[in-house]
């Protein structure tokens, strides 16, 4: 089949499935003319390409995780490096809630805003500028 078909039947753009090829994730077949041909195995592989990435999956680790998805293999690199993936994941999910909980403090914070967060509610804004006038006012003798 030609790459249209196999985008449509596997629900992927034909500019998706050529960065796969360029990735090194789906090796075509060509024509004499130089044109995409793909086996009916493809459409499986694309969606499970697609569900790798869905998964969080580099493209880079993906390729690693090839030979032993299409050999029917389970081995123990492949699954330290999905482990390796999950956890980097679950870093990266944790200094997202860490982030969200502090913009809720600011916004908060901006909401019912307190002399403790912000200093010009400590005094009154006019007391500042007669301090800062009597010291340009010394400065000036």
């Amino acid at each position: 089949m030609r790459i249209g078909e196999l985008g449509r039947r596997a629900g992927v753009s034909a500019r998706a499935l050529r960065y796969y090829e360029e990735q090194g994730l789906l090796e075509p077949d060509r024509t004499f003319s130089g044109q995409r041909i793909y086996p009916e195995s493809a459409v499986e592989w694309v969606v499970l390409i697609q569900q790798l990435f869905a998964a969080g999956l580099s493209s880079r680790t993906i390729r690693r995780l090839t030979p032993s998805i299409q050999a029917g293999e389970s081995r123990d690199e492949d699954l330290a490096l999905m482990t390796s993936e999950r956890d980097r994941i679950t870093a990266a999910m944790n200094d997202l809630a860490a982030a969200r909980d502090a913009l809720d403090r600011m916004i908060d914070i901006a909401l019912h805003p307190t002399p403790e967060h912000c200093p010009a509610l400590r005094s009154p804004a006019w007391s500042m500028l007669d301090g800062a006038s009597v010291e340009i006012g010394q400065l000036a003798r």
